[in-house]
């Protein structure tokens, strides 16, 4: 009897210093969740939660109960993730278009747990970011099919928000009509002209006529407020759920390979740890030779670059910046290195951002 007491006993006091330690660790949580928000962050960090196992895995000698202090752990992140969100209920994402868009797709897979919120332009969806009326902003920045998003590249030259994350958006195409619509009753299909590109072989091998509109989900709802079933949109399938039709036909696009790059723009800056890229905006002095010049030292450094794109000055003519995706830690001394020569190349030299780069599913 004595022998059970004493255990329960050290249960109890084990259970007091959990008790002390579990507190601390979610008033940290407090400051998480605010970094996170104040960054444009998502709550579910996928690989810091298994550094977290990693590193939590080596302080159990005892492998018997290595995997039930493991299980512990996962459940205690769980606990943690479900706090944040809790403290960032009610959370605003600005994006520019309408409900069922790829942006807005993008947005709520991005922040599952915040409210997106839409914006008629990127400029508008950009402000309300700076201006605090949301969190964070969802804006494209590239499309495998049609390049860079210029409008968005420009307000990130000109603008304060900082890009702390970069999501790839696969896009997938389908026909959406109005529901018990047989193909052969299809005149004309409507979308964005970029979808209609896209589906061109498709269109042309049904012969169909082709109508434009402003985003992919303004055709389909465009579709389902005429009632006319010789109308069908060309949209994703999340859309038709959220204007009551049917897909007909799945990934009537051209490539798989079609996918846009969603970045998140918010007021602070943020330095992911461990493997990361980052964008850097510069224009360079006007004299022969500068710009090679200048990207000579981001290789020098052993930088590599995935990216390199000029942009007009808007006020400027024939006057450019120049827009830098590179692999590596701008912060580390090579990184500051780097910088420091390559501002005797620059007129002007902006690290705009630093992320990792995540595919949505």
């Amino acid at each position: 009897m004595t022998e059970i007491l004493n255990a329960r006993e050290q249960i109890a006091a084990a259970d007091r210093q959990l008790a002390a330690a579990f507190a601390a660790r979610m008033a940290a949580m407090r400051e998480v969740a605010a970094y996170k928000q104040a960054h444009g962050l998502p709550v579910l960090d996928a690989q810091q939660e298994q550094a977290v196992l990693a590193r939590n895995a080596a302080l159990v000698e005892d492998p018997e109960i290595r995997a039930y202090y493991l299980n512990f752990i996962r459940d205690a992140m769980t606990y943690a993730r479900q706090y944040q969100r809790r403290l960032i209920e009610g959370g605003k994402v600005a994006f520019c278009g309408v409900e069922g868009a790829f942006a807005h797709i993008a947005a709520r897979r991005i922040f599952p747990d915040q409210t997106p919120v839409p914006y008629d332009s990127f400029k508008a969806a950009y402000d309300a970011a700076v201006s605090g009326e949301s969190d964070c902003a969802v804006l494209p920045i590239e499309n495998s099919y049609a390049g860079e998003v210029g409008q968005v590249i420009d307000l990130l030259f000109n603008g304060d928000l900082f890009i702390n994350g970069v999501f790839a958006l696969p896009i997938a195409q389908q026909l959406l009509v109005l529901p018990g619509t047989k193909r052969s009753e299809i005149k004309t299909v409507i979308s964005h002209p970029q979808a209609l590109s896209q589906c061109a072989a498709y269109i042309k091998e049904n012969g169909f006529a082709q109508q434009t509109a402003v985003n992919t989900a303004v055709a389909a709802q465009m579709v389902s407020e005429r009632g006319d079933r010789s109308l069908a949109a060309i949209a994703s399938a999340e859309t038709a759920s959220l204007y009551g039709l049917e897909v007909l036909d799945r990934k009537i696009h051209a490539s798989d390979g079609n996918a846009t790059r969603f970045a998140v723009f918010s007021r602070e800056p943020h330095h992911p740890a461990g493997e990361h890229s980052f964008i850097l905006l510069f224009t360079v002095h006007d004299s022969a030779g500068a710009l090679a010049r200048a990207i000579n030292v981001i290789g020098a450094h052993g930088f590599n670059m995935t990216a390199l794109r000029s942009r007009p000055m808007h006020g400027l003519p024939f006057h450019y910046y120049f827009y830098v995706e590179a692999q590596g830690d701008e912060q580390s001394p090579y990184g500051q290195a780097m910088l420091a020569d390559l501002r005797q190349h620059c007129d002007l030299l902006k690290v705009a951002g630093s992320f990792k780069e995540t595919v949505l599913s």
